[in-house]
């Protein structure tokens, strides 16, 4: 997998804001099949920052309904929580 494939999206939230400010950390979507060294190398790749730890969590997707008794279920994603070296930024605007 490139880099591309194993970082989907960087999750803005108000927790992610307070953690980027705080704890130099932020929260990314990764494929389901990458594991944390994947993870770290394709963040250093792509925004160019040095990765000091990686943290990861698998979520399971929620249970929907939309206006109809069939359920369906949103897709289960995978968590990774990154932090930076100090003085390095990921810049999400």
């Amino acid at each position: 997998m490139n880099a591309f494939e194993i970082i989907k999206t960087v999750r803005l939230t108000e927790k992610g804001t307070r953690q980027a400010e705080k704890h130099n950390q932020y929260t990314i979507v990764a494929d389901r099949l990458a594991n944390k060294t994947e993870i770290r190398n394709a963040v250093q790749e792509l925004f160019k920052v040095k990765v000091t730890k990686v943290n990861t969590l698998n979520v399971r997707g929620k249970s929907r309904r939309q206006r109809t008794a069939q359920v369906g279920k949103a897709p289960n994603w995978k968590k990774a929580i990154v932090t930076l070296k100090d003085g390095d930024k990921i810049i999400l605007t």
